[in-house]
């Protein structure tokens, strides 16, 4: 009896470590061709030919605690070894999720850089199994887009950086508390205070917040909190530089979001830069050129280039 119960033992151990072990595994990965309507609709975007030219868009379905995941992913057609972006799209369920248009156009630009880009659609969202958290157990998905790079030849794993807009913004906050993995990190309009996003914008609460992030109603404060970085700063990987964009007339997060970690983030030296647009709205159109430029210059010196960053401290003459 006592083999047959250590047998049993050894063969749940077995079982439990197999399922772990499917995390991040890659399950499908189909080449996107685009139509004429959907070309026709990205010829606008500057750059954006080049972009189609150079690089190859792929739909992913990988392995997340045992959920299928949809994503995508972009890489630069041009063989060779390149640098990693994990991209953290916004929205919430199906709203933001990422389709062959946006990605496109989000993943395909950034590939033409010279990276490796990887995106998760999140469960809940985008064809995904599961229930969206908002970033709860959902932000799961993100860490296991990392096993994937081992099936893209193209990607230098060692060189790995991370990009979120919105609430991608908060999803990358909350990976950054828990990971050093990252050369470098981009927050875009970036959500870092969700107590305020509950006070100045009760929609928010009452279609997003109370529907999906569990434990809501019983928990409010302490669940927001978790989705607020300006809380656990300190938590951050200071090893990470984060490079802070946001308009000043954005009505979705509040602009003092950034302004207020870029004081949190000042106080813990933690290496930042800050870019504050006058009249930039949610997606910063207005200075797309400039946002763009500033992302990729980021991207290279930290990312591609390795180097790092300053003497926090104060110094000079």
């Amino acid at each position: 009896m006592r083999t047959k119960a250590i047998f049993q033992l050894l063969i749940m151990g077995f079982l439990a470590n197999s399922l772990v072990g499917q995390n991040g595994k890659l399950l499908h990965r189909e080449l996107v061709t685009l139509n004429d309507s959907l070309k026709q609709r990205l010829s606008v975007v500057p750059n954006f030919q080049k972009a189609l030219d150079s690089t190859q868009l792929y739909k992913i379905t990988y392995e997340s605690d045992g959920l299928r995941i949809n994503g995508y992913l972009a890489t630069p057609i041009k063989s060779g070894t390149y640098p990693v972006i994990i991209y953290n799209r916004g929205g919430n369920r199906d709203y933001g999720a990422l389709n062959d248009l946006s990605a496109s156009y989000l993943l395909r630009n950034i590939a033409n850089w010279g990276y490796v880009v990887v995106a998760s659609n999140y469960r809940g969202g985008g064809g995904s199994e599961g229930m969206e958290e908002f970033g709860g157990k959902d932000v799961n998905d993100i860490h296991n887009l990392l096993p994937i790079l081992a099936n893209v030849k193209k990607a230098d794993s060692s060189r790995i950086g991370i990009y979120g807009w919105s609430r991608g913004g908060m999803m990358t906050y909350r990976v950054l508390a828990e990971t050093c993995k990252f050369k470098a990190a981009i927050v875009g309009a970036g959500a870092a205070n969700e107590l305020r996003g509950k006070n100045e914008r009760s929609e928010m609460e009452k279609y997003v917040y109370s529907q999906i992030i569990p434990n809501y109603e019983n928990n409010k404060e302490e669940e927001l909190k978790k989705r607020s970085a300006i809380y656990w700063t300190n938590k951050l990987c200071k090893t990470t530089p984060i490079l802070l964009l946001h308009g000043s007339s954005d009505w979705r997060v509040s602009p003092k979001d950034a302004l207020d970690m870029a004081d949190s983030l000042y106080t813990y030296k933690h290496p930042f830069r800050l870019h504050f647009y006058e009249g930039g709205d949610h997606g910063l159109r207005e200075y797309r050129k400039e946002t763009n430029n500033a992302v990729k210059a980021f991207l290279d010196y930290y990312v591609r280039d390795e180097k790092k960053h300053p003497d926090m401290e104060p110094h000079g003459r």
